[in-house]
């Protein structure tokens, strides 16, 4: 474990746990409540032993903060009344050192770069008393505590369910040979796999016979009884029907009436437009593209003519649609791509929280892959030669980091807001699109209602014209 503290040079003690100093204003007041990011602990002794919390208490505690986005813990401090009960000066060194001993002894594997800080306060009483503060970062690895594996939900921690144990170690693991979409579908053959699908991956340079072939672009891989079979990746990308072995490997998309999905309009009726895109994964990102350009409202200006006005700029819809296809979390069962398409905004759900140690405000700057095999198949995908496609791009994915701007920018420019980011339950990515106003809106712009359908990969969106 590596503990860092805080503290100075004339201490002899910072190495350990860090200068004693006033609590900084960016700390906030100690009494507020608990929440997913801050826990507060009342420290007792027995003589020169730390019996509360106890040992146990402590490593999950810090297993689940680990195993989650991270956190601080504030040892000093009554959990229930938050009264700010502090610690004895002299035992500073002993509560740092059976925060060390927990961590090297009772977390497994043990928490990285902890950090540990003793800081004065102000008391309910008006005295100044000392307290230490540990953050945990968030870890790359998963934490087991005395009690099992926890994470936080809400303002405590909870035990993880098994499914959600093993898509953390899926994510998270450092030491896995082989990643989620680059593992093989022993139920699936090569006739599974569509020949126009995995053919236009190749080049003039491209001799070697299909099974070669498709195992060097990961598209196939040995399985356990010895035999070549396709890949996540190879039935995303090669099949027409990847729902086949992956039963939510589909984009679910529903265009609302209103701006809400219990609508004002008759039950029967708040929905306009409705269907399951399925496919392989670059024709899901088309389909639903053109699933929102057929539904979404126009406004007309005829100052100079006539010149529609859409709500949303659709090259934008186009990237946020590739980023969640491609970066979704193919690992979690029961969880499909979501898109809500509202009268005021456009809703896009992506199963799994942000790769690595990517974070919503680290979007705009930082690019990182969970499918890395996906992605590079995908920026091998020459992008449609859609009129509604206006970004200059040769492929699906270019990998430049360019993609999140181009949302962001692009949609503020028309709608005057920027998207916004958030990450649900630490399972699942929201990312909202705000409409344009459309002030001379013409109704006739918006496609008639239709059943709910299901659009595979031979078949195409059509308006109630017939037009595509």
């Amino acid at each position: 474990m590596t503990v860092r503290a805080v503290g100075g040079p004339g201490d002899r003690d910072a190495r350990r746990v860090g200068r004693e100093r006033p609590l900084p204003a960016r700390f906030g007041p100690v009494k507020r409540r608990e929440t997913g990011f801050l826990e507060l602990k009342e420290v007792r002794f027995s003589g020169s032993r730390v019996t509360g919390p106890t040992l146990h208490e402590l490593a999950d505690e810090l297993a689940a903060f680990a195993n989650s986005q991270g956190g601080v813990l504030v040892l000093g401090v009554e959990d229930k009344s938050r009264d700010i009960v502090g610690i004895p000066h002299d035992r500073l060194d002993d509560v740092a050192d059976f925060v060390k001993e927990v961590c090297n002894d009772s977390v497994a594997p043990p928490i990285e770069q902890l950090v540990l800080d003793r800081l004065s306060v102000p008391s309910g009483s008006g005295r100044t008393v000392s307290i230490v503060k540990v953050e945990v970062p968030r870890s790359l690895f998963v934490h087991r505590g005395p009690g099992g594996y926890w994470h936080r939900v809400g303002d405590s921690k909870q035990v993880m369910t098994p499914e959600f144990l093993a898509r953390l170690f899926q994510q998270r693991s450092q030491t896995r040979l082989i990643r989620f979409d680059e593992q093989p579908v022993v139920s699936a053959r090569f006739d599974d796999l569509s020949e126009h699908l995995w053919t236009r991956f190749r080049t003039s340079r491209s001799y070697d016979e299909r099974e070669t072939f498709l195992v060097k672009l990961g598209m196939a891989a040995r399985a356990g009884d010895g035999k070549v079979r396709p890949t996540v990746v190879g039935v995303l990308m090669g099949s027409e029907a990847p729902e086949r072995w992956l039963p939510n490997a589909y984009v679910q998309a529903v265009a609302y009436r209103g701006s809400s999905v219990t609508s004002d309009a008759v039950a029967a009726n708040y929905q306009l437009d409705a269907a399951d895109i399925t496919g392989s994964l670059d024709h899901q990102i088309i389909e639903t593209s053109r699933f929102v350009l057929k539904n979404m409202r126009r406004g007309a200006s005829k100052d100079v003519g006539r010149v529609d006005e859409p709500q949303f700029d659709m090259s934008a819809v186009f990237e946020a649609l590739v980023n969640a296809v491609a970066h979704r979390d193919y690992a979690m069962h029961g969880a499909k791509i979501r898109l809500r398409l509202f009268t005021d905004r456009l809703e896009l759900f992506s199963p799994g929280a942000l790769a690595n140690s990517l974070t919503v405000d680290s979007l705009r700057y930082r690019q990182t892959a969970r499918n890395e095999t996906v992605c590079s198949l995908l920026t091998r995908c020459p992008a449609p030669g859609e009129p509604w496609l206006t970004e200059g791009r040769a492929h699906f994915m270019e990998k430049r980091g360019e993609g999140v701007p181009v949302i962001l920018d692009n949609s503020a420019a028309l709608a005057g807001r920027e998207p916004e980011y958030r990450v649900l339950d630490d399972a699942e990515l929201m990312s909202t699109i705000h409409a344009a106003r459309t002030d001379g809106f013409d109704g006739r712009e918006v496609c008639q209602p239709r059943r709910h359908s299901r659009l595979s990969a031979v078949a195409g969106l059509r308006c109630a014209d017939g037009s595509t």
